[in-house]
């Protein structure tokens, strides 16, 4: 009696820049049976591809549409891919500017992502500097119009503190080197260490692949430390997307007039963030740790939802 396996196809759906997030699903994906998942990788090109590195004008200049979630032309998804039926979704993404990556929420505008995430689970894998709650909310919703199910979410960031992780990946976007800032500050990113360890996730991931079960994916997933929920990003996180609405609606609606006009405003946002990180945002965080007491219980109710796959859409 001859026995035949059932292989199940994974896609991995990403955009990176820098290689980091490519180096991340790597390794998780690694650990898969090749005998028993094919995986198939899509990396969601633009029409008119982003820079890296970065000059200041072009980063500063992404900052409306981007945070809007107004999208751009991205190129089509090869019919090989089209054509074929998914049993997960693999969605790796970047932050910016407290948004998923405008490349990633142009990709979910196309008719492309409809066909693809259409019913399917799909877990999310995040590279980032350190404020990613607020983005992925909006790629809940995101999912959620395409009809998709969210089954699992790994988030890997920068663990140095704010003001230094500011520092480094400034230096990494501008310059596009990943290195020791005169030689003193540590590397930009995600730590090298963390990006090996990735690969602990794909066990996990491939067990309830083959069982077509994710309803404790992602509790398997924080057993592994899958997410890790800093209290005080939360905060800052949801009143930097509030001012960030304000900026975005008012830099859009000056460069409707003139490309003058536009790059005046983001000038003056471009200060504001200096004066929001280094000034504000110290602030905030002494008022937080002398509320800390009185907030536990909302703090406890937000990490286990922010950890969760959870949504309110």
């Amino acid at each position: 009696m001859k026995y035949y396996i059932l292989v199940k196809n994974i896609l991995v759906i990403y955009y990176s820049q820098s290689g980091q997030l490519t180096e991340i699903l790597n390794n998780i994906t690694s650990a898969f049976n090749q005998k028993e998942i094919t995986i198939d990788y899509h990396k969601i090109e633009m029409e008119q591809p982003f820079p890296f590195p970065w000059t200041k004008n072009q980063f500063f200049n992404v900052f409306p549409e981007t945070f809007k979630q107004i999208p751009s032309k991205v190129k089509p998804v090869s019919q090989d891919i089209l054509d074929k039926e998914y049993d997960l979704v693999i969605l790796g993404y970047p932050i910016w500017y407290l948004t998923p990556a405008l490349p990633t929420t142009s990709f979910l505008s196309t008719t492309d992502a409809d066909k693809l995430l259409k019913n399917k689970p799909v877990i999310t894998v995040i590279g980032c500097r350190n404020m990613w709650i607020m983005a992925q909310e909006k790629l809940k919703k995101k999912l959620v119009e395409l009809n998709a199910k969210l089954v699992g979410n790994i988030v890997l960031a920068d663990r140095h503190i704010n003001h230094i992780s500011v520092i480094t990946i400034v230096d990494w976007m501008f310059t596009g080197v990943k290195r020791k800032k005169f030689g003193i500050f540590p590397k930009p990113g995600v730590s090298q260490k963390d990006i090996d360890e990735a690969v602990k996730f794909g066990p996990i991931i491939e067990k309830h692949v083959l069982q077509n079960d994710y309803n404790n994916l992602q509790n398997n997933l924080l057993e592994k430390e899958a997410v890790k929920i800093k209290p005080f990003l939360i905060i800052a996180d949801k009143r930097g997307n509030l001012i960030f609405s304000k900026w975005a609606d008012l830099i859009k609606a000056k460069g409707e007039k003139s490309i003058t006009s536009r790059n005046f405003w983001l000038i003056f946002f471009k200060y504001y963030l200096l004066f929001a990180i280094w000034i504000i945002a110290p602030i905030v965080f002494i008022l937080f740790l002398l509320t800390y007491v009185f907030s536990i219980h909302k703090i406890k109710k937000d990490k286990e939802y922010y950890s969760s796959v959870k949504n309110t859409y």
